[in-house]
């Protein structure tokens, strides 16, 4: 959430920054309006209280004076001024309690170095690695190599839930475990992550922190019980609300943790999108990076963190790209969002894997997570962010479209052979009387 002062005091420049991610523009005008009616009643409310002060002295006056009905006539006047002085008083309350409401609605302010554009065409190409495989026959997606090679059964998923369900099963399943494992140990050995096993089920005040809540609550699946509380959509909000309402000491900055999660997403509004296979499911696995970090080092710490989900595709030898988004094209609470894509032959593209963005203190600020520097001096707001590192599912496809042989196996990046119990391929077993 933006800070109320800042918006009040900036409000062209935040208006820009709406339209700049073509998000309308009408909360802000109502906030205007309330700030004017709030300023109005602060206004006339002191005016009031200076003459209600001046009446009280004028009251001692005539008491000392024996003029005791005129002090009476006054008294009744002050009592007037005192209810309409509450009233004003109400009213500039109900001011600012409905114009954080309104904050509550509108996005982060991008950071200058955002490219300004619509949608997704406007994004930035920033650096690539790796090359693109080769192949010397049609390579096929990964719907029908798991479905030949028996790993990968969506038809019984829909059947046991809906469509957008997935199970894995052999080594198709222990892949996916290999990948979860190998993730945590590079992010915790490698690169100093904390690792840590959150809730998967969080309340509404944790989705309000880390900004789903309120207006994301569609993409949510949501329990029905008289607790409020959610699936999570990603590891971001347990882990990012672990210090909410909590101050820090600056010497704890950076935190680093990394969580493994699966999420669950109803997807919603994304019918038609990305409905074959495990691109887009309402279960997912995902490995998650989450930092707490001094205003100062955030962008820096935003590079950091992006190079080090890079570093899972370096090691899985799979060709990828990274993106800076563009304010159309950004998340709701993010002040910059690099976008890491894999290629995938199949689409002959390539496709989003992980997010990582820079945050700063618009979740800290709902959230109500602060720090106390050293120096002392009142506590600050940290700035927050998070990236995927990686989304399970989707490197599980790519290393099955990157990785697949003519002879309709599957190779296993090194890295993860030893997960895999030394298995260096899979391969259709008798049973599939596949080739």
């Amino acid at each position: 959430m933006l800070d109320l002062n800042y918006v009040r005091e900036n409000l062209e420049r935040v208006r820009a920054a709406l339209e700049a991610r073509g998000f309308p523009t009408a909360a802000l005008d109502d906030f205007a309006q309330l700030d004017q009616a709030r300023r109005r009643a602060i206004s006339e409310s002191d005016r009031l209280n200076a003459e209600r002060n001046a009446a009280s002295r004028e009251i001692g006056a005539l008491m000392k004076a024996g003029q005791r009905e005129e002090a009476d006539t006054r008294r009744r006047a002050v009592g007037e001024l005192k209810e309409r002085i509450a009233e004003l008083d109400r009213a500039r309350d109900e001011a600012e309690s409905r114009m954080r409401e309104l904050l509550s609605t509108i996005p982060n302010v991008p950071s200058e170095s955002v490219p300004v554009g619509a949608d997704e065409t406007a994004n930035k190409e920033v650096r690539r690695w790796g090359d693109a495989p080769q192949f010397d026959f049609e390579p096929q997606d990964h719907v029908d190599i798991g479905t030949r090679l028996d790993i990968l059964d969506l038809e019984r998923a829909a059947k046991i839930a809906s469509a957008r369900f997935a199970i894995l099963k052999g080594a198709g399943a222990r892949l996916e475990r290999a990948l979860i494992n190998f993730m945590l140990d590079v992010h915790t050995s490698d690169h100093g992550y904390e690792e840590t096993l959150p809730p998967f089920i969080v309340n509404a005040n944790s989705l309000f922190g880390t900004a789903q809540l309120p207006k994301f609550e569609s993409d949510l699946f949501k329990l029905e019980d008289e607790r409020g509380l959610y699936l999570i959509p990603t590891a971001e909000v347990p882990v990012t609300n672990i210090y909410r309402e909590e101050i820090l000491d600056e010497a704890q900055l950076p935190m680093k943790f990394v969580a493994y999660t699966p999420c669950f997403r109803s997807e919603a509004g994304s019918h038609g999108r990305d409905t074959r296979g495990v691109i887009r499911q309402h279960q997912f696995d995902k490995v998650e990076l989450v930092k707490l970090a001094r205003p100062e080092d955030s962008y820096a710490e935003l590079e950091a963190l992006t190079r080090d989900a890079e570093t899972i595709l370096q090691k899985l030898g799979l060709h990828y790209r990274v993106v800076t988004l563009s304010t159309g094209d950004m998340s709701f609470a993010s002040a910059k969002t690099y976008d890491i894509e894999v290629w995938l032959p199949s689409q002959n593209t390539f496709r989003e894997i992980s997010s990582c963005s820079n945050f700063e203190s618009f979740q800290a600020r709902r959230a109500q997570i602060r720090f106390r520097r050293q120096s002392g001096g009142k506590p600050e707001f940290v700035h927050t962010l998070n990236g995927s590192g990686l989304a399970i599912g989707r490197t599980w496809l790519a290393i099955l479209e990157n990785y697949q042989q003519r002879d309709g196996s599957v190779l296993i990046p090194e890295v993860l052979r030893p997960y895999m119990g030394g298995l260096e391929k899979i391969e259709a077993s008798e049973k599939t009387g596949a080739a």
